[in-house]
């Protein structure tokens, strides 16, 4: 008896997306060491907490497969980009990742549409809100780097970025989310 309940080709994209996260977590990683040499310890903790972060995903994402009855594929992960130069090209790099990962995350959004795929489609929801979450962080990381100097960021306000990282949430607050109470 085959069990599986999703197609082939929403099979073969969840795969991939699951890889993607894979990767997002390796960037993350290899940010967070680059950090941690560069002795930005609060932004390497930071950046290694959205490391495991993106495993997460990665992991909801081959659950969802298996529970649906198909095949995870466990494929290789893409290397990393090459360390930034700086905070501000750390940051803008991670900021192009999350808006590109946004772009794969509508896609399978709309492949599930189109396949009228209803449990996929409402599995995808958490991730398109976690995405507006993860692009609002990488954008108000880059304004404070930007308010401090951008790539020119160094001394008293690079020390109080790094510090400020090391016990910032790991998340942003979503705009549905917002009132006139708690904005």
């Amino acid at each position: 008896m085959n069990k599986n309940r999703l197609s082939k080709t929403m099979t073969a994209a969840l795969n991939a997306q699951m890889t993607k996260e894979a990767h997002a977590s390796q960037i993350y990683l290899s940010y967070a060491s680059w950090a941690e040499h560069h002795s930005y310890n609060g932004v390497a903790n930071f950046l290694f907490r959205h490391a495991q972060e993106e495993r997460n995903h990665m992991m909801k994402i081959l659950e969802y497969i298996l529970k649906r009855g198909a095949e995870v594929k466990i494929t290789a992960v893409p290397a990393p980009h090459a360390n930034p130069e700086s905070l501000n090209k750390c940051f803008e790099k991670i900021f192009e990742h999350e808006t590109d990962n946004t772009k794969e995350v509508y896609r399978l959004v709309k492949l599930s549409f189109e396949e009228e795929d209803w449990a996929t489609w409402n599995f995808m929801q958490w991730f398109v809100k976690e995405q507006v979450e993860e692009e609002t962080m990488a954008m108000n990381l880059l304004d404070k780097i930007k308010i401090a100097g951008g790539e020119k960021l160094s001394g008293n306000d690079l020390y109080s970025f790094d510090r400020d990282l090391e016990s910032a949430p790991d998340d942003a607050r979503a705009a549905q989310d917002v009132t006139a109470d708690r904005p």
